[in-house]
This record gives C-alpha cells, sequence and structure tokens, in this order.
C-alpha cells in the first residue's frame, strides 16, 4: 500500500507492506500558501499538489496499490476545501480524507512511539512536538496516558501572517506562550521533536543537504537548544540560493521561522535537547492501514 500526507506545507508519500518499508517521495507543495489572507486553498497550490502526485507516480506505483490519503490543518481551515478534494481526485485519482487534531496527533504519536522503541529509546514520559505547515501538534505522553493539543500556528501560516512587517519576533512569542499554556509545568523527561523543520537542522549538522538526505541517519538524533541558534545563524548568513540546498525549493524563508517555533518549544518545555524523529503521519497512515485491513 500507498501512505499519501498532504500536509500545509508538503506531500509526502511512502509504500509500506505491513513489515517493511518500501520507497518513499515528498514534494513541497505549499497547500497553505495565502490561506491565512484569502482563507481559502488558491490555484497556484493546488496545481502544485496536482503536479507533485503526478511526479510521484513516476517513481512509486499509484494505480496498482491500496491508497491511504490523509489531508490536515490547511484542508481544515479552508473554506473551498470540498471542491479542492474533488478537483485532485478528477485529476489524479487520488482521494483524501480530511482528518481532524486528535487523529493527526494519535497517528504521529503511533508513529514515533514505534520508532523510539526500535532504536531502543522507552522514555517514561516525553513531549511530542510537530511543527506543521499550518498547525502545531503538541503531544504529553506519560505512562500510558496521552493528551494531545493543536494551535492553529505552523510556518507557513505564522510566516505568511508577519509579512511586510516586524511581527515576526511577537507571532513567536505568542506562540511561545501557546506552547507553555499547553504544557503543564511538570516537565516530561524527554523532548520529541518531528516533522520538516527540526528533521532540517539535524540534516545541515549531520553534513547533509536536501537532496542527500538520510532519514536513518537522522532518527534518534540528539538536538541541543545552542545547536538549533547557531544554524539559524549560519542560514540567514547564506545567500538564497545556498540556502535552498540545504532546505529545499519553497522553504528558504519559511525555514527561519521554523526554527525560531522549534527554539520557542525547547524553552517553553524547559529542555535543552531534544530527540529527532523522521516518522511521523505519513508512517502513521499506513501503520493504521494493516492495523483495520
Amino acid at each position: 500500500m500507498v501512505a499519501i500526507d498532504l500536509g500545509s506545507n508538503t506531500i509526502r508519500f511512502i509504500e509500506f507492506d505491513g513489515e517493511r518499508w518500501g520507497k518513499s517521495f515528498e514534494k513541497i507543495v505549499r497547500t497553505a500558501e495565502g490561506l491565512y489572507e484569502t482563507g481559502v486553498i488558491g490555484e497556484k497550490a493546488i496545481n502544485r499538489i496536482i503536479d507533485a502526485i503526478n511526479e510521484a507516480g513516476t517513481q512509486i506505483d499509484l494505480s496498482e496499490q491500496s491508497i491511504a490519503g490523509y489531508t490536515t490543518a490547511a484542508m481544515r481551515l479552508a473554506n473551498n476545501s470540498t471542491a479542492v478534494l474533488q478537483r485532485i481526485k478528477e485529476e489524479t485519482g487520488i482521494s483524501f480524507a480530511i482528518i481532524d487534531a486528535q487523529k493527526e496527533a494519535a497517528l504521529t504519536l503511533n508513529a514515533v512511539h514505534i520508532r523510539l522503541s526500535k532504536l531502543g529509546i522507552t522514555p517514561s514520559s516525553f513531549i511530542l512536538a510537530d511543527i506543521g505547515g499550518g498547525s502545531t501538534e503538541l503531544i504529553r505522553y506519560e505512562n500510558g496516558a496521552v493528551q494531545s493539543e493543536s494551535i492553529n500556528m505552523g510556518i507557513v501560516t505564522l510566516s505568511e501572517s508577519s509579512i511586510g512587517s516586524n511581527l515576526l519576533e511577537e507571532k513567536i512569542s505568542q506562540f511561545k506562550c501557546k506552547v507553555s499554556e499547553s504544557l503543564s509545568t511538570k516537565i516530561a523527561e524527554t523532548l520529541v521533536l518531528t516533522a520538516g523543520t527540526p528533521t532540517t537542522i539535524a540534516a545541515y549538522l549531520n553534513g547533509m543537504d536536501y537532496q542527500n538526505y538520510d532519514p536513518d541517519k537522522i532518527n534518534g538524533t540528539l538536538l541541543r537548544l545552542e545547536d538549533c541558534f547557531r544554524v539559524y545563524d549560519e542560514l540567514l548568513a547564506m545567500d538564497e540560493v545556498t540556502r535552498t540546498r540545504y532546505v529545499g525549493v519553497g522553504r528558504e524563508n519559511l525555514i527561519m521561522a521554523g526554527i525560531l517555533m522549534v527554539t520557542a518549544i525547547y524553552e517553553a518545555s524547559g529542555h535543552e535537547e531534544a530527540l529527532i524523529i523522521d516518522d511521523g503521519l505519513r508512517e502513521g497512515i499506513a501503520l493504521e492501514y494493516f492495523k483495520l485491513h
């Protein structure tokens, strides 16, 4: 089967046979571009999604395998999501179901939990933060009990709401306050980060660029807060072409807001280091599929 996660910034595909992971593909599509201002998914974003699905089909068999496709914050927020998903289905044959924040968190947590176990990491309590393009999911796991909360601030929506002004610092401060309010005063044993921004930071520190990214070398990486600030400074000093090499086309400017969001999570949660896990919603979708079938 093929699991597809159509996020607010990236669309991600992966093959899974119930035991082994197969081919994967991802593309930055910026689904949430313009959503903050217009309330709708724009024509350019729709075309990027369709093009990305067609490109994925040249690398992964999308015609002979079962497909489970879910989509998240951008489609939850957009006024035209029903029409957009219908058009995507008509032009590609792929159907997507919009899932709520609670299911998104549960699927992501399951994938991360399984990856941690495979790495031999079994913290009794941890905070899992998943920074997406349109929202941030915060999940507290403690001795089997789970609490989750979704914050409607992601790297795309936060960046766009700060364009042409000096609002970014203020928006990051607001985000940090929301994270603090969402987390209880008790500090969890471990902070776990997933999604594109923390994995990009870890990849950069491991000498990888966007084209030679290797998730196996990222899973289990221990990332210090001070290194996040260093990467921010180094990327900021680069010209846009060089920065694109490390962060991918379409993320040249978004990544800067993303790193500040990551550092805000460290500070709000009281941690100086975090475990980085590449597995996320995409893998959670695949795992759920075999649980249900």
